[in-house]
């Protein structure tokens, strides 16, 4: 039998990493996949692979797997068409929408969307007809203060600086932990190669967090600071700065910084000590260090953005590269220049031009932050929301306060959701619509190389045939679409497949039809193994999106931030505080029903500093419960010298064993869902992102 090897890019994290992947033709012309590897002459991962890759073969496989449209009959689940699947949801949808309003229909889109491009280039297609503002999605749950930073510094929510971890001699990382995730918003494949380069040629590490993560036990120097207090810190970092003369000139066009200045002087490192739980000396000496520095960069990922406080975190980081010369800058942080270029091909963004309907909560690109999501079901009235729309998204293990969206899911009239699996949330589905799995179609990294280390570009061909009868993502959407417009009569534009659109998107860039390169899809399937398009460099001057074309370093969303900064209580000795973590086996909720991701030492228990185990008459090993203002969950509690004191950690997207789940593999893995402790009311003010970190909880014996 016939063996093939392919090329093919891990779309199952954000280090889109380049496999290699060998199959064999089958009797009847399907093929079996053989292995999965790293791909060592891929152009930006080097040969690299984390153990997530191989769960492409179990996705492929998993039994579990939905390989038709089901409607739930009752407890039971029941094949149906496709056209009598997307009639029933344009029917349902255009009925709740005549008699209750456009607002009555929401929407919410999921973590893997911005994976998957078929996703990204046609879900609007039919979501867009629905006309609603009632959209949400795991944005604000995850890394909306980055996004509102920089529309509100930069003028695009896209234009956001990224670490030039190859180059730089001083990286400060709060909240993020690269060596589990691969890199957040930091597309970085190999990251531990790249940081122990970086301490091999004189460079430092620094990280701060609460837990001494994998990524801090390699560091230079590890801080632990008090959850939801990192803006103190930082606020100490950038005082200093100032205070002390410290920064350098830089060369980008700037407005506001003196308003900063003034308006932070009350926050030195002596009164922000007792709040980040840092001795003001160390913070003062962490800012000298870093504008000595030859060149550095302050990087917070999703510790920082998910607090209460997450987006005056990533407006100060913002503010410390820029200071200290570092912005714009090699070896600072740097803004991507992707061949498919997003921020030259969409608008910035916008902010706050409606807020929810109960809690008045700011949109954000035309998205509601999903803290919200349940109590727009909940409460009656104009505009209540009763019907849902959900792709790839598992909101009931991933966002606030799990319990309640199961209760306010448990009312709806309609739901209708796009998604490969039955899992916690699209058991209230009435309608499921399963993609093909991913190794069927093709693929090109829209949103990734965005966030890139280095300019990258890279497409792939479908490894395995897609199934008869089966429908691509962009090829549901479009049904959906069609349908809806027949049955109201909306207007429905031609489209193009994704791989035309990605076509007209390289053809447009800076690498496309005006330059030497001339960069096109036809040209790239040339390169399984991707292009390296050159490292970061200087280009902010030139993309900044503002009105008057200049970094706004003050934007008023911040400073009026700050009152509430300034009347927070400082937190009380003796309360314990959650925090979540990330396994590099794991991604969110969708990555537990793989017997090759989940086998090894558990890591669903909620980890716990000796000394406050004892101090509680508790010890290590034994069932505890866990008490927050919205629930009670019984875990499993482990002893680790690698906690704060005062804080505990608990992994999210555990939980499965939960009725009408058909995940076999993750119904039988222990764990309970954070997300049933964490609160819907605890909240980013100025974004509202939801704060998952830092959250009041008590820890007593089961």
């Amino acid at each position: 039998m016939t063996k093939t090897l392919h090329h093919r890019a891990c779309h199952l994290c954000e280090a889109i990493c380049g496999l290699t992947i060998e199959t064999e033709d089958q009797p009847g012309g399907s093929r079996r996949i053989l292995s999965i590897k790293g791909d060592a002459q891929d152009s930006f991962s080097r040969g690299h692979i984390c153990p997530k890759a191989v769960a492409l073969q179990d996705i492929q496989n998993d039994p579990d797997r939905i390989r038709q449209p089901m409607l739930r009959a009752g407890s039971e689940w029941l094949p149906i068409e496709w056209d009598e699947a997307f009639a029933l949801a344009a029917e349902r949808l255009a009925d709740i929408q005549s008699r209750h309003g456009n607002n009555a229909v929401a929407v919410y889109q999921g973590n893997p969307s911005v994976h998957n491009y078929g996703l990204m280039t046609h879900s609007n297609y039919f979501l867009g007809l629905l006309k609603t503002r009632s959209r949400f999605s795991a944005t604000s749950v995850d890394q909306l203060p980055h996004h509102l930073t920089s529309l509100q510094m930069y003028g695009h929510g896209l234009l956001i600086p990224i670490p030039d971890i190859d180059h730089t001699q001083f990286m400060l990382i709060l909240g993020g932990n690269p060596l589990a995730s691969n890199g957040s918003i930091m597309t970085v494949p190999d990251v531990e190669k790249r940081l122990k380069a970086l301490q091999a040629r004189g460079g430092k590490l620094v990280v701060v967090d609460p837990r001494r993560s994998e990524t801090a036990a390699m560091a230079d120097q590890h801080l632990f600071v008090r959850p939801g207090q990192d803006a103190a810190l930082l606020f100490g970092l950038l005082n200093t700065l100032f205070e002390e003369n410290l920064g350098r000139t830089s060369h980008l066009p700037t407005e506001g910084l003196e308003v900063v200045r003034k308006s932070i002087a009350a926050f030195t490192p002596e009164a922000m000590e007792r709040r980040c739980g840092i001795p003001a000396q160390q913070i003062r000496q962490l800012a000298r260090e870093f504008a000595a520095a030859d060149s550095a960069v302050c990087y917070g990922r999703m510790g920082v953005s998910t607090q209460v406080f997450g987006s005056l975190c990533q407006w100060l980081i913002q503010l410390i590269n820029l200071v200290t010369g570092n912005l714009d800058r090699v070896g600072g942080a740097l803004c991507t220049e992707p061949a498919v270029d997003l921020v030259a091909s969409t608008s910035g963004g916008h902010f706050n031009r409606w807020q929810s309907r109960v809690s008045g909560l700011p949109e954000y690109g035309g998205e509601l932050p999903v803290a919200a999501l349940a109590e727009e079901m909940l409460t009656p009235g104009e505009g209540q929301i009763r019907a849902l729309v959900t792709v790839a998204g598992n909101p009931v293990l991933s966002t606030p306060n799990g319990r309640q969206l199961e209760q306010a899911l448990d009312g709806l009239e309609f739901m209708v959701s796009i998604d490969l699996y039955i899992n916690e949330t699209t058991r209230y589905a009435d309608l499921i619509l399963p993609p093909t799995a991913p190794l069927e179609h093709e693929h090109y990294d829209t949103t990734f190389n965005v966030f890139a280390v280095r300019n990258v570009t890279r497409f792939n061909e479908a490894v395995l045939a897609k199934p008869v009868g089966a429908l691509h993502d962009w090829e549901i959407f479009v049904g959906l679409a069609k349908a809806f417009a027949a049955k109201t009569g909306a207007a429905l534009k031609p489209t193009l497949a994704p791989e035309q659109m990605i076509d007209l998107g390289l053809r447009a860039g800076a690498y496309g039809d005006r330059s030497e390169l001339g960069l096109s899809l036809a040209r790239l399937r040339d390169y399984p193994h991707g292009i390296d398009l050159g490292p970061l460099k200087a280009n902010l001057g030139g993309r900044l999106k503002t009105t008057a074309g200049k970094v706004e370093a003050a934007p008023m969303i911040f400073l009026d931030d700050l009152q509430r900064f300034s009347a927070q209580e400082i937190p009380k000795e003796g309360e314990l505080v959650l925090i979540g973590r990330r396994h590099v086996r794991s991604n969110n909720s969708w990555m537990h029903n793989y017997h090759r991701l989940v086998k090894g030492k558990p890591r669903h228990q909620l980890l716990m500093n000796p000394r406050d185990l004892e101090s509680r008459g508790l010890v290590d090993g034994q069932r505890v419960r866990v008490r927050s203002r919205v629930g009670t969950i019984e875990v499993e509690v482990g002893a680790s010298d690698d906690m704060m004191l005062g804080v505990v950690s608990l992994p999210h997207g555990w939980g499965h064993a939960r009725p009408g789940v058909r995940m076999a593999i993750a119904s039988e893995q222990p764990g309970a869902s954070a997300n049933d402790l964490t609160d819907e009311r605890q909240l980013d003010a100025i974004s509202g992102n939801a704060a998952l970190n830092g959250v009041p909880v008590e820890v007593v014996a089961a």
